[in-house]
């Protein structure tokens, strides 16, 4: 039976995974820390709008210079492989042909193949660039779109622990957006774990627990630091 792969190169799907993930868990522990020092609803809803607003941009920025960055430099190398295959083809055939034979293949088949795959300079570029540099030149990401899915991934993870303080303030709204936090960390690992094919109830733990941790450890330094409202 033929097997299918996910596109796991361009990075908009991983970008985006992230991004509720580092949204749901920074904001909550965010909002959670401000609950601990003071209770008061406008303190803490500007807390958590500013968190959303601060993180977003700062997420999908991020994204977009890493990717860009990384893009560049795979560009860079490909031109220097690009150059080398067309000054120096001899050279390059005995290279991928040396590749090949490191890999188990007979001297003599590993030569067939390398002349094979040197004689369609685009093939030849594309095996070069998977073999030695480990990149697919068709699969380079697309900055704008890891910045976008960075973007709005994070502006949801990060609203669903705000929710309960536009609605209400005190301890309820705590507890709720703890609630929130903590099923929505579930649901994340449960769909990392659809992504993965990884162990759904270990990746959804794993997400829970850093979640709480994150709560705990900003709730209780919020406590114990404390803010006066006039």
């Amino acid at each position: 039976m033929v097997h299918s792969h996910r596109d796991v190169q361009g990075g908009a799907a991983r970008a985006a995974v992230f991004g509720v993930s580092d949204g749901l868990v920074s904001n909550v522990a965010l909002i959670i820390g401000i609950a601990g020092a003071s209770t008061d609803g406008s303190l803490v809803r500007l807390a958590g709008i500013s968190g959303l607003l601060a993180g977003a941009i700062s997420m999908a920025a991020g994204e977009w210079v890493s990717v860009r960055a990384h893009n560049e430099l795979v560009e860079r190398e490909l031109d220097i492989e690009r150059r080398s295959l067309a000054e120096n083809p001899e050279a390059e055939t005995r290279e991928l042909a040396a590749i090949y034979r490191e890999r188990g293949l007979a001297a003599e088949h590993a030569d067939q193949v390398a002349e094979g795959i040197m004689a369609d300079p685009k093939v030849a570029l594309d095996v070069h660039a998977r073999e030695e540099l480990g990149v697919d030149p068709d699969g380079i990401g697309s900055p704008l779109k890891v910045a976008v899915a960075s973007f709005f991934a994070f502006t949801i993870g990060a609203f669903i622990p705000l929710v309960p303080w536009l609605v209400s303030e005190g301890s309820k709204a705590t507890l709720a957006s703890v609630i929130l936090g903590i099923t929505g960390a579930a649901v994340v690992g449960l769909l990392l774990a659809v992504f993965t094919e990884r162990s759904p109830v270990r990746t959804a733990m794993r997400q829970v627990l850093v979640a709480a941790i994150a709560c705990a450890a900003t709730y209780l330094i919020g406590n114990a630091l404390g803010v006066s409202v006039g």
